[in-house]
């Protein structure tokens, strides 16, 4: 890990390389989870590779990266909470972007509770439909 530290230590600068170890490489699932994670902190998360530089908190950038297993890429972060970014997004590399146990249940309950709230969205905007229309679709 790199350290580099501006005047203010609010920015300072740290930057971790990590490598895709997994065989289907940097597709959409992994880099959900890589984004999401960076969303988390206040630092700046940046993704560098090839010569390319990408926002990490972006998952359509991250895919832009084409990042196959093997690549090396070099993560920097900038902010704060710099140094503990890198280490949480450099365990998601280590873990070939596995999810734990405890947070594959987080990650289902949301999903449960999204589904629930998209179902209640829908009969709220059926209904809507039907009083706006004056028949009842369910016929």
């Amino acid at each position: 890990m790199t350290i580099d530290q501006t005047e203010n230590s609010m920015h300072e600068t740290h930057s971790r390389e990590v490598v895709v170890a997994n065989e289907q490489g940097l597709h959409a699932r992994p880099a959900d989870l890589v984004a999401r994670e960076a969303q988390r902190w206040e630092s700046r998360i940046e993704f560098v590779g090839k010569a390319q530089r990408v926002d990490g908190k972006s998952i359509l950038d991250l895919l832009t990266l084409a990042a196959e297993e093997g690549t090396r890429l070099v993560v920097e972060a900038t902010g704060p909470d710099a140094s503990e970014a890198l280490d949480a997004i450099g365990s998601l590399f280590e873990q070939k972007f596995s999810l734990n146990e405890e947070n594959t249940r987080t990650h289902t309950n949301k999903t449960k509770q999204e589904e629930q709230i998209s179902g209640d969205s829908a009969g709220i905007n059926t209904a809507a439909c039907e009083g706006a229309t004056g028949r009842n679709t369910n016929s």
